[in-house]
């Protein structure tokens, strides 16, 4: 159940700040001129006033007595009374007529109404359509408050608004749960209902076999989990769509089936039953179909990456031969200058050994240029068969109107078992003869591969199949082509808004990212401001010491490192001394308690009974995955609990959602201090990943590179504050730039930051195009300025100092074609209906045949150019960019540092599970950054009262990723007892630093005496 707390109900403080009081509950002059006309006596105008303030706060009325004492006590100053009515006057006024008028004199006065009969039935249809896209009973208050609101009711009674949400959300879930069942055929529900038993013999049931993952990739698991996936496609063929339901219920219907065993499924309704099995079915197959897509990218990058380490061992190898015809090529020179009959010693240099001179050349010219690709030929023949069946299994749609790519596919389906090894065009695929001979398919590499001659229309079976699984794979990537009944691959243009839902949105979009929406008036803004700073940074390139031009190249000078306070060791050593040292696990309980977090971790399914003690369960299972100890070791170190207690609240408490929220708790619990003011605006977010090691038992573990090991990456947007907004769990392959968006999108707390950095791999252009159109200014770090690409407003502008600057010009012609179609991508994401990661999965890779590419990377060719001439211009703006990347640097060591256990690896080898751990741990570091600022807080109060300066610098200096003093080992005890003390939301760190800056001065000023 939802707490008030947890709500926007309106609530008084039990102690309002002075502030405050002066900035909301002063009367105004025509107030009391009103007041003054409805009550004579000084008394009850001072009543009058008092519901008033406190109806204009929090939009209902109560008892004169439950009002704070600060705002009646202030009321009266105001009023110029000695002191306010005693308690026994306020119950008697309470209880009299004469609040019965007041209080109809202020609903007059403001304008507001009271809920009626119809306003009632209205005000239920509005927490229906709020259950339908909400399932949290929090949201759905809370959009039932900002209606009321609207619409100037009288805000009813918190439990109210709780029973309407209550029914609401049970109405809408029974509306589908029928929805659903109705479409099920006494067959269907047999089959369901198999899958719920474990029939003799067999050791796992369906319902258990149905949330398998797949594991590390294997010949023998790939083979296994296709058969699976069989299985799957078998079971859903028989299930009606769930397309009808809204994405928020199907998400929480699958949280709730999947968390569900066998025993407690049989103890529900039979109707939800059935509803959250076929949910939870066709989630499963669309993970799994997108799992086969992943997979066969995943074979065919494999058979890349062995092709190109045999290469390089080929080449090694060849080098004798290089040398040799290296050798022989000089000899040919040689002889070519001799004697007067050069073509006999020509003859005498080759001899006989003319055609195996020439075979060893055509040999070595086969793979010159780093051309691996005859090298996959070899581990394909061991691949074949998977690769094949992945593309059985999976049903393909074209994006775009080039259904090429469908045609090759079911023209190596049709000649699979083909033993030949060559494949005649004319006879097996007479229709495509001139699409494949013409058309860019593959590059001409390929191209000299798969054609036994160039002019013949017979191909190398074997690499005319690698060419178009190539193909596949590039497709599947740039998003050209969708998985049907996919996910993560499905058709991205089925989730945009449609045309008549744009024309309503557009308007007020363009209101909301402060652009014009007509494409001649954005075009026409964008070639303005292209041209005035280009023109401005030309003009002011002489007096630039911190940038020159050298070959026709950018150089840029590093910025000097910023200087600490003086004496800054000793004053950060005398902190920490204050400190003094705290138990990470009741630094963790200090800030449950003051938060409350447990109660965003309510049971999964509303059928299940209270977990006794839920505090204590909450903080040791975010101990337990958030630091990476593990049930058992977790069960321990903490002796109140059992092993299971531990997971069983993990696996039928927790989702990423709910992890979200209380992330967001915390963010904003932070947002309220005035210590994190001094390290940032939080108007800046920046982007970045780490590592984080898996074991290889999981699709998802991949070899990095860069770092070495197997893992994936958690991508983080950490606030120029220091405090982590969001948290991403993503394969070490992807791009992060795919995902750079989603962080500040996603991001539900009170920081909302509207610029962007991020490191190197953020600089693509469609990324700087569609971060443009919504609203999001991204500012990059870059290192390899001097090789990108400047472009001008217009061919025919010309620049005195950056003129070597600029290769190519904008075509906005192109812009303004498609900026409609970007657009409407901007709306969608902005609505909810497509992520921002979705569509630059589609724009992220080069796609021949999507449009939207090329609109979206001319439009990113603007803005990129914009940001880096004020980037070579704007030295601050260097600095700060930098020390926002070097903060997200600073949490990704902070956060590996409270991942202490179980040597740092995430053990879990389900995908959900490990994203899961992901948040633990991102909520876990939060907390720990929250603790850090209010003890910092106590302290500089502390130093300051003992005459110790507290300068500005001091502050800014300050970072709360501090861990000398947390002790992440030894007693583990859960002290639920121990006294809290309350957060120092109020203090006042600016008066602090201006009384250590006049100690300053005046120490300095007795020095100099």
């Amino acid at each position: 159940m939802s707490a008030i707390q947890d709500t926007a109900y309106p609530r008084f403080r039990s102690d309002i700040p002075q502030h405050e009081l002066d900035a909301v509950y002063t009367p105004t002059p025509n107030e009391q001129r009103w007041a003054r006309r409805c009550a004579k006596q000084l008394q009850q105008r001072f009543f009058l006033l008092v519901h008033l303030k406190a109806y204009q706060k929090q939009g209902f009325f109560c008892a004169t007595v439950d009002l704070p004492p600060d705002l009646s006590g202030y009321i009266a100053r105001c009023l110029g009374l000695q002191k306010r009515p005693t308690k026994i006057q306020q119950r008697q006024y309470d209880q009299s007529s004469a609040r019965n008028r007041h209080i109809n004199w202020i609903r007059a006065y403001v304008g507001s109404r009271i809920l009626g009969d119809k306003d009632r039935l209205w005000l239920e249809n509005q927490a229906i359509n709020a259950a339908e896209s909400r399932e949290v009973l929090a949201d759905i208050i809370n959009i039932l408050l900002e209606e009321l609101v609207h619409h100037r009711f009288e805000i009813p009674g918190f439990t109210v608004l709780l029973r309407l949400a209550k029914d609401a959300r049970a109405t809408v879930n029974d509306r589908c749960y029928r929805s659903i069942v109705s479409e099920l055929t006494d067959d269907t529900k047999a089959l369901i209902n198999d899958l719920l038993v474990s029939p003799p013999g067999i050791e796992i049931s369906g319902w258990q076999r149905l949330k398998r993952e797949i594991r590390k990739p294997t010949n023998k698991e790939i083979r296994s989990y296709l058969q699976h996936l069989k299985w799957l496609r078998d079971i859903v063929e028989r299930l009606p769509s769930v397309h009808a339901i809204p994405v928020t219920k199907r998400r929480q219907f699958a949280n709730e089936a999947r968390a569900l065993d066998v025993a407690k499924m049989a103890r529900i309704p039979a109707r939800k039953r059935y509803a959250l099995a076929v949910v939870l079915i066709r989630q499963q197959y669309a993970q799994a179909l997108d799992d086969t897509a992943e997979l066969l990218i995943k074979l065919m990058r494999q058979l890349e990456t062995t092709a190109q380490q045999n290469l390089l061992t080929y080449q090694m190898e060849q080098t004798q031969r290089t040398d040799r015809l290296v050798s022989c090529f000089k000899d040919v020179l040689t002889a070519m200058e001799a004697g007067p009959n050069p073509w006999q010693s020509l003859q005498a240099v080759v001899g006989d050994k003319r055609q195996e001179w020439l075979d060893e050349c055509e040999e070595h010219l086969a793979y010159a240029g780093n051309n691996y690709l005859p090298f996959m030929l070899r581990p394909f023949r061991a691949k074949r068969s998977l690769l094949y069946n992945c593309l059985d299994i999976l049903t393909f749609q074209s994006t775009s109107s080039d259904t090429l790519s469908i045609q090759l596919i079911e023209l190596l389906r049709k000649n699979r078992s083909l033993k030949a090894e060559t494949l005649d065009l004319r006879i097996h695929a007479p229709d495509l003869i001139e699409n494949v001979q013409q058309t860019k398919w593959t590059l001409d590499k390929w191209r000299r591969l798969i054609f036994i001659r160039p002019d013949s229309l017979t191909v190398h079976r074997k690499y005319f199949e690698l060419a178009v699984l190539n193909l596949v794979k590039q497709e599947l990537k740039s998003a050209d082509l969708a998985v049907v009944h996919g996910d993560r691959f499905d058709d991205h243009r089925d989730q945009l808004v449609s045309w008549s839902g744009y024309e309503q949105e557009i308007d007020q979009y363009g209101l909301e990212v402060e652009l014009p929406m007509e494409p001649k008036a954005l075009v026409g803004h964008l070639k303005e401001q292209l041209t005035q700073v280009s023109r401005s940074v030309d003009a002011a390139f002489p007096d630039n010491t911190h940038a020159t031009i050298e070959d026709g190249r950018i150089v840029i000078k590093r910025n000097q490192r910023q200087g600490l306070p003086t004496n800054w060791q000793a004053l950060d050593d005398d902190i920490t001394r204050r400190l003094g040292t705290r138990s990470i696990v009741d630094v963790l309980v200090d800030a449950e308690r003051w938060l409350g977090l447990h109660r965003e971790f309510g049971p999964l399914s509303g059928y299940e009974g209270r977990v006794e003690d839920p505090r204590l369960r909450f903080i040791a299972t975010l101990f337990c995955y958030g630091c990476n100890l593990g049930p058992s070791q977790t069960a321990d170190s903490i002796k109140q609990l059992n092993r299971r207690q531990i997971a069983w609240l993990n696996l039928n408490h927790v989702t990423e959602d709910r992890l979200d929220r209380a992330i967001v708790k915390v963010i904003n619990a932070y947002k309220k201090y005035e210590l994190p003011g001094y390290w940032g605006t939080g108007r800046r977010a920046a982007a970045d990943g780490t590592k984080w090691n898996l074991y290889e038992q999981n699709l998802l573990s991949e070899y990095h590179i860069r770092y070495g090991g197997y893992g994936g990456i958690g991508y983080y947007h950490v606030s120029d504050t220091y405090i982590t907004l969001f948290s991403h769990f993503i394969p070490c392959g992807v791009h992060e730039a795919v995902y750079i968006l989603d962080g500040l999108l996603e991001n539900r707390s009170d920081i909302q930051p509207d610029t962007l950095h991020g490191d190197t791999q953020a600089q693509s252009y469609p990324v700087f195009g569609l971060s443009y159109l919504l609203g999001i200014k991204l500012m990059p770090r870059i290192r390899n300025l001097k090789d990108l690409n400047f472009y001008r407003p217009d061919r025919r502008f010309r620049y005195a100092h950056i003129e070597e600057l600029f290769n190519g010009h904008i075509d906005w012609a192109r812009i303004e074609r498609h900026l409609p179609d970007m657009l409407r991508v901007a709306v969608s994401i902005k609505l909810g209906k497509i992520t921002a990661s979705t569509i630059l999965r589609r724009l992220g890779t080069y796609s021949r045949k999507n449009k939207l590419y090329f609109a979206f990377r001319e439009l990113g060719k603007v803005v990129r150019t914009g940001f880096l001439l004020n980037y070579i211009d704007d030295v601050e703006l260097r600095q700060t960019i930098h020390a926002a990347t070097n903060k997200n640097e600073q949490f990704n060591g902070f956060a590996k540092w409270s991942f202490f256990g179980g040597s740092g690896i995430i053990a879990a080898n389900l995908r959900h599970e490990q994203q899961k751990v992901v948040k633990y741990n991102h909520l876990v570091a939060n907390m720990l950054i929250l603790h850090n600022v209010e003890a910092l807080s106590r302290v500089l109060r502390d130093m300051a009262a003992e005459g110790i300066a507290i300068t500005e610098d001091v502050l800014k200096a300050l970072s709360p990723y501090r861990t000398r003093h947390i002790n992440r080992f030894g007693d583990y005890t859960l002290d639920l007892k121990r006294p809290v003390g309350q957060q120092l939301f109020d203090l006042k760190l600016a008066e602090l630093a201006s009384q250590g800056a006049s100690k300053a001065r005046t120490s300095v000023e007795d020095e100099a005496e």
